[in-house]
Formats: C-alpha cells, structure tokens, sequence
C-alpha cells in the first residue's frame, strides 16, 4: 500500500498537478483500494485537516510578513546588520545572512525572508561587483534560516499534527538556527577569500552604529515581544501572531510611515494566498493520512525502519535523516511535513525519543530541501529575484547545503543543542 501510495501521489505531482489536488487524489486511490465508496470520509477529513485553532497563527504570521516588507521594518532589519558587519570584506554576504536571521524572529517562514532581504540586497550585490548567483545562493540559503529560528509555521503545522508543545519546538529551533547562520556565513569567508575582488565596506563609527540601532529598534524589539510573550505564557503562538500583525502595522503606519492604505488590498491578498495554499495542502494531507493509517502503512514502516536500524536511536535517526533529505528533494516542505510526521512520530515514540528532538531535527531537514533541486521553493524565489536560471545557482549552493547538512548531523548526535533551552523553561 505504501508503494501505491508513492507511486500514485508522484505520478500525479509529475503531471504537474498541484500538490494539494495530488495529494486528495491519492486519497481517492487509496480508499477505492480499500473497498471504501463513500467520498464524505476524504472531505471530513480535509476539513478536521484544517478546523484546527493554533493554525490560526499561520496566517496571522504570513499577513504580518507581508507588513514588515510594505512598511519599511524589513529595510531597517538590512541596515542595521550593515552597520554592524557590514565594514567586513564580502560584507553584504554576512549582512544577508545576520538580516535573515533577525527577520526569522518574526516572520517564520523561509519564503517570506528570502523575499525580503533577496528583494532588497541582490541588486546592491550585484551592482558592487559581487558574484551574482553566488550571491543568490547564500540569500535563499539564509532564508531557509526563517523557519528553523521561532516563530516558525512548519513547527506549528507539526505541534499540530503530532501534539507536541509549540512553544518547545519554537524554544528548540533557536541553537540550530543559530548555528546554520554562522555554518553559512563561514562557507561566504571561503568564497570572499577565494573571490578576492571583494572590498570591505566602511566600518560604521559609533554614531552611526546608535544611529542605525535607533532606527531599527522598534523592528529589532518585534522578535523579542513574540517570544517574550509566549515564553512567559503572556500568549499563546496563535495570540502572539496577532500582536505581531497589529505592532507591523502601527510600526509601518504610523513611525516609519512608509505602509500606505493603498497597499493593504496588496497586502491582504498575498497573506490570503500563501495561508489558502498551506491549508488546502493540510487538509488534503490529513485526508491521505487518515487512509494510510487504515491500511496500517505506519506500523508496517515502523517495524521496517526498526529492523534496518536494529533498534538503534542514532541508527533510526540516521535513516529517517536520508530518507528527509530524499523526500526533500522532491517534495516541499510543507506537504512531506504533513505526510510523514504522523508515518514517523510512532517510530520514535516507540523508542522513547524525544519529540521536540525529532519534531525540531525534522524541521531543519525539510527546510534544507528548500534549497535543492528539483522542487527547491526557495531556490526558485531566488532566481525569480535574480533573474538567473535553476542550472546557474544549482553548483554554486552546494557548498550551503553541505554545511547546513553538517549542521543538520551535529543538531542530531549533539541533542542538547535542541533541548537546552526548552529544558530552561519547563
């Protein structure tokens, strides 16, 4: 059943049938398989897929990423990193990536930031002389930062699915976020130092450093009201998403005074579109996930990935690390999410792993596979900024990924790096 499933959902993504469609397909496929006749199974199931309250933050995130880019808070985020290593040879590289991780503070997710600060700083790159596609291959790597550093939207959708806490998986992504931007500004010292045509920029003195620092201040406080308020049970992600939308809105307003009322038709529109599309694909995968569970798929994976790793926890880790990385490479972040965390959650609960180690170690994983050919979403917002064809940045983000994967095995053999600070705050 497993195999009919695969085959039957890439068959129909390969026909270039969106992956939501794709996925309620499959789940025709699956139930006319196993004698069932009655349609309203799959659409109760899209709808439980989606009638869920703390998805609510998703489009509350999304609509206060489309504010932050309207009115101005992004631009102050790349600034105020300019200023502050900005003065380093290859600067902007390690601009786009420090900007990258601030903006994750807020936005959670990879193609919003990518967005943004690729919006903003790939045409100062290019116009200084800096390696065009190389250039494009660090900003959609750092983007992938996004949803790794809370608030993150993928985490969200996997608390749900899997009923872990949200708050720990937030609390769990911040060490390996943190440790794939400094992993991914190490790889742009390599290049600048192999590059050697790049200049340094000039060092910011202190007042302009309290300049910049000034102007970016009620951008660079946002990340801290979110995850102040939901470490300390002030509120919830879902309620924390809300204050998120209103401060960018009052910020870009009122005192940066850059977001007009003639943008926010604009603005409520892509928030509407990218949170329809994220649901209808929850949905639809809830719908396959429930047949795959009748026909008892996972208990046949589990006993399968147990006797291939002996039942070894670093052994089942390293398998389910190559098996998200394959699935990455050919399915977006979101769907293979939705698909495999309720396939992989038993496995893990049987050997007594813990689940905001593996929800947090599934998140950087799949979001390494934004980045990699064929199906990178990333990858393709970063050549739609830079005009630049899939086989031009393909070569040049190898080096990225590689380290992002170094990183991905560190967070995995090294698990305190993700239940340090959740442990902090039970």
């Amino acid at each position: 059943m497993l195999m009919t499933f695969l085959i039957t959902l890439f068959g129909f993504i390969f026909m270039n049938i969106p992956i939501a469609f794709s996925l309620m397909l499959t789940a025709v496929v699956l139930m006319l398989m196993l004698g069932e006749t009655s349609f309203l199974n799959i659409a109760q199931s899209v709808y439980r897929g989606i009638d869920n309250f703390p998805l609510m933050a998703i489009p509350f995130f999304m609509l206060a990423g489309e504010l932050m880019n309207v009115g101005g808070i992004s631009t102050r985020i790349v600034s105020f990193a300019k200023a502050l290593v900005g003065h380093v040879v290859g600067g902007l590289g390690y601009v786009a990536v420090v900007a990258s991780m601030i903006f994750a503070g807020v936005s959670g997710s990879a193609v919003a930031d990518t967005s943004a600060i690729g919006s903003i700083l790939l045409p100062v790159m290019d116009k200084e002389g800096y390696d065009k596609a190389k250039s494009t291959a660090l900003v959609s790597a750092a983007g992938c930062i996004g949803p790794i550093i809370p608030p993150s939207i993928p985490m969200i959708l996997l608390g749900v699915v899997c009923s872990i806490s949200v708050v720990q998986l937030f609390l769990g992504g911040i060490i390996p976020g943190i440790l794939i931007g400094f992993g991914l500004m190490f790889m742009w010292r390599l290049h600048a130092k192999k590059h050697g045509g790049y200049r340094a920029g000039k060092r910011a003195n202190f007042s302009e450093m309290i300049a910049a620092t000034k102007e970016a201040f009620w951008a660079l406080i946002l990340p801290v009201i979110i995850l102040g308020g939901i470490i300390t049970g002030v509120c919830t992600p879902t309620e924390a998403a809300v204050v998120a939308v209103v401060y960018a809105f009052f910020v870009g307003k009122f005192i940066y005074r850059e977001l007009t009322w003639g943008a926010m038709p604009d603005v409520f529109i892509m928030a509407a579109k990218g949170t329809a599309i994220v649901l209808l694909v929850c949905g639809a995968a809830t719908a396959a996930g429930y047949l795959l569970t009748v026909a008892q798929v996972p208990v046949l994976l589990t006993d399968a990935l147990l006797y291939l790793a002996g039942n070894s926890v670093m052994m089942t880790m390293f398998w389910i690390n190559i098996l998200l990385l394959m699935v990455g490479c050919v399915m977006d972040l979101t769907p293979a999410l939705l698909i495999l965390a309720p396939i992989l959650f038993p496995i893990v609960t049987r050997l007594g792993i813990d689940p905001i180690y593996f929800g947090v170690v599934m998140t950087v994983n799949l979001c390494i596979g934004l980045i990699t050919p064929p199906v990178g979403t990333v990858l393709y917002v970063g050549c739609s900024l830079s005009k630049l064809s899939m086989a031009q940045i393909t070569r040049p983000i190898l080096g990225f990924i590689g380290i992002m994967i170094a990183v991905l095995f560190l967070i995995t053999y090294v698990p305190w790096t993700i239940t340090f600070i959740p442990n902090m705050f039970k």
